[in-house]
């Protein structure tokens, strides 16, 4: 039987595409000989991304019990370099979706061209 440490090793490219895909860790543990991973993501591609990770490392998913709920509504802290078409291809796998995120947060941006370092956006 696996440990917690080698699991989590094993699985380390699903949490690395996690992060990639605004994946809210809400707990990681051991759930009998299975990493238990459960969390939010704010997409269906965010969570579709996640289930290929684990597939790639073992398609029957034999040892992790992924619980992934899609939560539209998490809030982003704007990043350098990024751009609203450039949050919206991270989190929703197409940079045309741009618009709805400038429409969610509509009360704070006047401009999708206009946003700010460390400004926080809604990801609807």
């Amino acid at each position: 039987m696996a440990s917690f440490d080698e699991l989590k090793q094993k699985y380390s490219a699903v949490l690395d595409k996690g992060h990639e895909v605004g994946l809210r860790v809400d707990n990681l543990q051991m759930d009998g000989d299975k990493l238990y991973v459960k969390g939010a993501v704010p997409s269906d591609y965010g969570k579709n991304q996640l289930w290929d990770a684990v597939k790639a490392i073992d398609a029957n998913a034999a040892d992790i019990t992924a619980d992934i709920a899609v939560q539209p509504g998490q809030v982003y802290t704007v990043e350098s370099g990024d751009s609203l078409s450039k949050i919206a291809k991270r989190f929703y796998g197409d940079a045309n979706q741009y618009q709805k995120i400038f429409q969610a947060n509509s009360d704070q941006l006047s401009d999708p061209d206009k946003i700010q370092v460390g400004q926080q956006i809604k990801l609807p």
